[in-house]
C-alpha cells in the first residue's frame, strides 16, 4: 500500500480478540491508527470513506467491550463497516474491496463470520438483531453462538418507516436489545461533551435500573452555560409523543447524547449497558461524518463514496469522459421541462444528488421534494400529487424502488394516476455489487397493466423518454437508464415526445433479427461487426418500449427472420417473456421460429467491473455473437480468426 501508515497497535491485531489485551489508552491509539489506515487503504482503492471514518471509535469501542462473532454486531447499510473489516481479519483484502472476487464494499454473511447479516440497503439493522435476540431467547442454534444482538444504524437511516417498526415491535417483545444511534446529522455538538461526560460517570457508577430516571434530572445538574444546549439536544428527539422522547415511548431505555468520538465515554456506557442491560436500550452517539479527514469533512457528502484519492489533498483520480452520464442527461432534461410547466415536480428518496435531483432544486427548490429514505412513502406521495394535478417524476434507483411496490400496484397503477417513474441505475452497476443491482424493474414493472415502460437505448434516447414522460398524462410511465456515461452520441437540443409502444429500426439485414432493449444496443452493433467478417448481417431493432410492446415491428420480424433474438439488462419475466408471449399468442412459433431471449442469469451477480459482470451474465457483444451463430445452426469451431 502506497503511503503506509505507521501502526504499531493495529499490527498486533488479526481478530477482535487481540483488542480486548489493550488498555484504555491504547485503544485510543488503536483508533488513530485504524483510522489512518482506512484513508490510506480507500485512497487506493475507491469506496465509501466518510461513514467509516465516522464510527472508528465506536467500532474499536465495540470490539473492545463486545465479544464478536458471539455477540452480533449489525451494521445499517454498512457503508460505515471498512474499520470493522479490517479489525477482523480482512485487513490484508482492503486492496481488493469491491473489486472482482474482492472483498465486498457492504457486510456479507458469506464473507466472515463478524458480518452476522448483509446489507447494502438501509434500515434494516434494528429488524434483524432483533430477530437475533429473539432467536437467542428461544434457543436457536448458531455456528458462532447466541450473544447479544446490537444494531448501529445513522439517523438517515432512522428516517425510515421499517427502523420505527422495529423499534415498537422490540418494545412490546421486551428483550435485551442494543441500538446505537449513530448521529451524525444534529447539531448538537456544543453542549455534547459536557452531557456527555456527565452521563458517562453516571452511567458507569449508578445502579442500571436508576439511569433513565437520573438522566432525566442531568440537565439540572449541569453548569448554567449547558443547560440551555443540553435542553435543545433533548427537543431534537421529541416527536409525535407528548411527554417524552419517541424511543421512550417505543419501549427503550433511552442514553445519551454522547460523543461518539470520545473513547472516555463510549468505553464506561458500553460496559455498564453490557453489564447491566436487561430490556430494549438506545444509545444516542453524535459523530461527525469523515471525521479526522479535512477533504472529507469538508467535502458536501463528507466524502460519502470517492474514487481513488490522493491523500494529501483529497483530490480525485477520476477518468475523463466525453459523454455525459445518464443521470445529468435525465436531469437537465427535467429541469428545462420543468422551466416550461409549472406543473411538473420531482420526489426523491434521500438521494438528490445521486439522481440529479439537486441541479432542479437549485432552480425550482419548492418542487422538488426528498421524502428521507422512505420509498414507500415517496411513491404514494407522488401518487397524491398527481391526483392532485401535478406532474410529478419519481426518480429513484431500480434496487431502491423495489421498496416501494406494493404503492406502485396499489396507489399508481390501480388508479392508473400519471406518475413518471425515473429508474436510475438500471441493470448491472458494478462496484456495489448484487444489493444496488438494478435486475428486476422490468419484470415488476411491465406485470402491471396500463403500465408504459420504457428503456434508453442511450443518452440521446433518455432525452427523448424524459420528454415522453412529462408528456404522458393517460396513466403511470416508467423510464430506465444505467449508471455511467453515455455512449457519446450527437445529443439533440430538447428531447422529442415519442409515440407510445413503438421501436425504431436500426439496421435492416436477414437471418437473424436482434431485438435491443436498452443499453445493451451499443453490443449487439460490436457483435454485427464481429458477425459480418462471416458474412452474416442480422436486422438490428431497438424495441424502446417493453410495455406496450410494438406488435407491429416484432410481428415483422418474426415473419421475416429465420430468428428473432431479444436481449436486455434485466432478469426472466420482463421484456423477452413479453414478446414471447405475444408471439406465442400470434401463433408464430407454429411456422418454425427459432426464438431466444438474452437475459441475466437466474443468480445474483458479485461486484466487479459492470464490463466483467455484463461477461459473466453472457450479455456482452462476444456472447451475442455466439447467440447468434448457435441460433442459426453455424459451426463455432469454424468461426474466423
Amino acid at each position: 500500500m502506497a503511503h503506509k501508515p505507521h501502526t504499531p497497535l493495529l499490527d498486533r491485531v488479526t481478530t477482535p480478540a487481540d483488542i480486548k489485551r489493550f488498555s484504555d489508552a491504547e485503544l485510543e491509539e488503536l483508533a488513530h491508527e485504524l483510522r489512518a489506515e482506512t484513508i490510506a487503504s480507500v485512497s487506493q482503492t475507491g469506496g465509501h470513506l466518510g461513514a467509516g471514518l465516522g464510527v472508528v471509535e465506536l467500532t474499536v469501542a465495540l470490539h473492545a467491550v463486545f465479544d464478536a462473532p458471539r455477540d452480533k454486531i449489525v451494521w445499517d447499510v454498512s457503508h460505515q463497516a471498512y474499520p470493522h473489516k479490517i479489525l477482523t481479519g480482512r485487513r490484508a483484502r482492503m486492496t481488493t474491496i469491491r473489486q472482482k472476487d474482492g472483498l465486498s464494499g457492504f457486510t456479507k454473511r458469506s464473507e466472515s463470520p463478524y458480518d452476522p447479516f448483509g446489507a447494502g440497503h438501509s434500515s434494516t439493522s434494528i429488524s434483524a438483531a432483533l430477530g437475533f435476540a429473539m432467536a437467542r431467547e428461544l434457543g436457536g442454534v448458531c455456528d458462532t453462538g447466541a450473544g447479544d444482538a446490537i444494531a448501529v444504524i445513522g439517523d438517515g437511516a432512522m428516517s425510515a418507516g421499517m427502523a420505527y417498526e422495529a423499534m415498537n415491535n422490540a418494545g412490546h417483545l421486551g428483550k435485551r436489545l442494543i441500538v446505537i444511534l449513530n448521529d451524525n446529522e444534529m447539531s448538537i455538538a456544543p453542549p455534547t461533551g459536557a452531557m456527555s461526560s456527565y452521563l458517562s460517570r453516571l452511567y458507569a457508577e449508578a445502579p442500571f435500573q436508576d439511569l433513565k430516571a437520573a438522566a432525566k434530572g442531568a440537565v439540572s445538574l449541569l453548569p448554567p452555560p449547558f443547560r440551555e444546549g443540553a435542553k435543545r439536544a433533548k427537543e431534537v428527539l421529541k416527536t409525535m409523543t407528548i411527554g417524552g422522547t419517541l424511543f421512550e415511548e417505543l419501549g427503550f431505555d433511552y442514553i445519551g447524547p454522547i460523543d461518539g468520538h470520545d473513547l472516555h465515554h463510549l468505553l464506561p456506557i458500553l460496559r455498564t449497558v453490557k453489564a447491566r442491560a436487561t430490556g430494549p436500550i438506545l444509545i444516542h452517539a453524535v459523530t461527525t461524518k469523515g471525521k479526522g479527514y479535512a477533504p472529507a469533512e469538508g467535502s458536501p457528502d463528507k466524502g460519502h463514496a470517492r474514487a481513488k484519492f490522493d491523500v494529501a489533498t483529497g483530490e480525485q483520480k477520476k477518468a475523463p469522459s466525453n459523454a455525459p452520464a445518464y443521470t445529468k442527461v435525465f436531469a437537465r432534461e427535467l429541469t428545462r421541462i420543468a422551466s416550461e410547466d409549472s406543473r411538473v415536480c420531482a420526489v426523491t428518496a434521500a438521494m438528490p444528488d445521486g439522481t440529479g435531483l439537486d441541479l432542479m432544486a437549485e432552480r425550482y427548490p419548492d418542487r422538488v421534494f426528498d421524502v428521507g429514505i422512505a420509498e414507500q412513502h415517496g411513491v404514494t406521495f407522488s401518487a397524491g400529487l398527481a391526483a392532485g394535478g401535478m406532474k410529478p417524476f419519481c426518480a429513484m434507483y431500480s434496487t431502491f424502488l423495489q421498496r416501494g411496490y406494493d404503492q406502485i400496484v396499489h396507489d399508481v397503477a390501480i388508479q392508473r394516476l400519471p406518475v413518471r417513474f425515473a429508474i436510475d441505475r438500471a441493470g448491472l452497476v458494478g462496484a456495489d455489487g448484487a444489493t444496488h443491482a438494478g435486475s428486476y424493474d422490468i419484470s415488476f414493472m411491465a406485470n402491471l397493466p396500463g403500465m408504459v415502460v420504457m428503456a434508453a437505448a442511450d443518452e440521446a434516447e433518455l432525452k427523448h423518454m424524459v420528454a415522453t414522460a412529462a408528456a404522458h398524462d393517460e396513466g403511470p410511465i416508467a423510464f430506465r437508464y444505467p449508471r455511467g456515461e453515455g455512449t457519446g452520441v450527437e445529443m439533440p437540443e430538447k428531447g422529442e415526445v415519442l409515440e407510445i409502444g413503438k421501436g425504431r429500426m436500426i439496421r435492416e439485414g436477414s437471418g437473424a433479427a436482434i431485438l435491443s432493449f436498452g443499453t445493451r444496443l451499443s453490443e449487439v452493433m460490436d457483435a454485427c461487426e464481429r458477425l459480418s467478417a462471416r458474412g452474416i448481417h442480422p436486422t438490428v431493432a431497438d424495441a424502446r418500449f417493453a410495455k406496450p410492446l410494438d406488435r407491429d415491428l416484432i410481428l415483422k420480424l418474426a415473419a421475416e427472420h429465420e430468428a428473432l433474438i431479444t436481449i436486455e439488462e434485466g432478469a426472466v419475466g420482463g421484456f423477452g417473456s413479453h414478446v414471447a408471449q405475444l408471439l406465442a399468442d400470434e401463433g408464430v412459433f407454429d411456422h418454425g421460429l427459432k426464438f431466444r431471449s438474452m437475459v441475466l442469469p437466474d443468480t445474483f451477480i458479485d461486484h466487479a467491473s459492470p464490463a466483467d459482470m455484463y461477461a459473466s451474465a453472457g450479455l456482452d457483444a462476444a456472447k451475442i455473437e455466439e447467440k447468434v451463430l448457435t441460433t442459426l445452426g453455424v459451426d463455432l469451431l469454424s468461426r474466423k480468426a
